[in-house]
C-alpha cells in the first residue's frame, strides 16, 4: 500500500469519526443544550473554513466577511418575519444568491488593491452594511434585531434541524475540500506565493481572486442563514467587524495552512467560551489569556503543530529503521 493511499485512508477514517461524533450528539445528550452547542460549532466551522479559502489558501485577508454572514442571516430573518415561516428555505436560497451577487460587485472593486488596502476596504464595506442595518430600525429592528425565527414543518424540531445543519455543513466542507485540492486550488496557492509567475504562465490572477472571493462569501452567507434558525433570532452584531475578527482568530488558532485547522479552531474557541463563560464573570479576560497562550505555544496552529509532530515522529521511525 502506497504512502498516499495510507494518508487518504487515515484522513477518511478521521473524517468519518468526526461525522460520527456529531451524529451521536443528540443520541447521547440528555439536554438540548449540548445539541445547540454542537450546532454552533458546525456553523462557525463552516464560516471559518470558507474564510480560510480566502486567506489561508489565496492570501487575501478580509475583515469584512461578517457582511456576508450577516446578509445570509438577515435574508432569512426578514423574510420569515414579514412573509411567514414557509419562506424559510426559499430565503436561504435568496440570501445565497444575494451574497454571490454582492460579492461579485464588491469583489471587482476590492481585488484591484492588495495587502492592507484590500483588508481595509473589506472592513469599510462591512461596517457600512452594519451601520445601515443598525439605522433602519423600523425595517431591521435595529440593535434589537428580529426574534422568533422558527423554521417550518419538521425543521421546527431542534433535533431535526440539527441533522439538517449537519448534512448541509458536511456537504459544504466536502465541496470546499475538493475545491482546495483541485487544480483551481493549486492556482490559488500559486497566486498567494507568486502572482507574477501565475500571470507569466497565462493565468488571470484577478479573475481567480474574484472567483474565490465569491465562493467564500457564498458559504459565509450559508453559515449565517443556518445560524438564524439555531438561535431563532438575528442581530446587528452578526454584521459587526468583531464577527470577522472572531473567525480570523479561529483560523489562526486551528492553523492557517491546514484545511481542517479552522474547523478545530472554531470548536476549541466555542468550547472554551462555553466552559469558562458559565463559571466566572471575568470570562473575557480568562478566555483571552488562554487563547493567547495557545497561539504562542502552537505558532502553526493546533492542527499545524500536530501535523509537524506527526511528521517528526515518522522521520524518527524511519531513521531507526535504517
Amino acid at each position: 500500500m502506497t504512502s498516499n493511499t495510507t494518508r487518504s485512508l487515515r484522513a477518511a477514517s478521521l473524517w468519518g469519526l468526526i461525522v460520527l461524533a456529531f451524529v451521536l450528539v443528540p443520541v447521547l445528550s440528555a439536554s438540548s443544550y449540548h445539541t445547540n452547542l454542537a450546532c454552533h460549532i458546525l456553523i462557525w466551522s463552516l464560516f471559518a473554513v470558507s474564510f480560510n479559502m480566502l486567506w489561508g489558501v489565496t492570501g487575501m485577508l478580509s475583515l469584512g466577511q461578517a457582511l456576508y454572514y450577516g446578509l445570509g442571516a438577515y435574508s432569512v430573518g426578514l423574510m420569515v418575519n414579514y412573509l411567514g415561516s414557509q419562506w424559510y428555505l426559499p430565503a436561504i436560497g435568496i440570501g445565497l444568491l444575494a451574497a454571490a451577487l454582492l460579492a461579485l460587485l464588491l469583489g471587482m472593486l476590492v481585488i484591484r488593491v492588495g495587502g492592507v488596502y484590500f483588508t481595509m476596504l473589506t472592513l469599510a464595506f462591512g461596517q457600512l452594511a452594519w451601520q445601515i442595518t443598525f439605522k433602519l430600525y423600523d425595517f431591521t429592528g435595529g440593535d434589537d434585531g428580529i426574534q422568533g425565527i422558527i423554521p417550518p414543518g419538521i425543521l421546527e424540531s431542534g433535533t431535526v434541524y440539527y441533522y439538517f445543519v449537519l448534512v448541509v455543513v458536511m456537504l459544504s466542507i466536502w465541496v470546499l475540500k475538493r475545491m482546495a485540492f483541485s487544480p483551481f486550488g493549486l492556482v490559488l496557492r500559486c497566486v498567494q506565493q507568486n502572482p507574477n509567475r501565475v500571470r507569466f504562465l497565462g493565468r488571470r490572477v484577478r479573475r481567480n481572486q474574484l472567483r474565490i472571493y465569491i465562493i467564500s462569501s457564498f458559504f459565509s452567507a450559508l453559515a449565517g442563514s443556518l445560524m438564524a434558525g439555531v438561535d431563532g433570532s438575528i442581530h446587528t452584531d452578526m454584521l459587526f467587524w468583531t464577527t470577522s475578527g472572531e473567525v480570523i482568530l479561529m483560523t489562526v488558532l486551528g492553523g492557517i495552512n491546514q484545511f481542517f485547522g479552522p474547523f478545530v479552531g472554531a470548536a476549541v474557541i466555542i468550547l472554551i467560551e462555553d466552559l469558562v463563560g458559565a463559571r466566572t464573570e471575568y470570562w473575557s479576560l480568562i478566555i483571552g489569556t488562554i487563547i493567547m497562550v495557545i497561539v504562542l505555544v502552537f505558532p502553526k496552529g493546533l492542527v499545524g503543530e500536530a501535523a509537524r509532530a506527526r511528521s517528526f515522529l515518522a522521520r524518527m521511525g524511519l531513521g531507526r529503521g535504517a
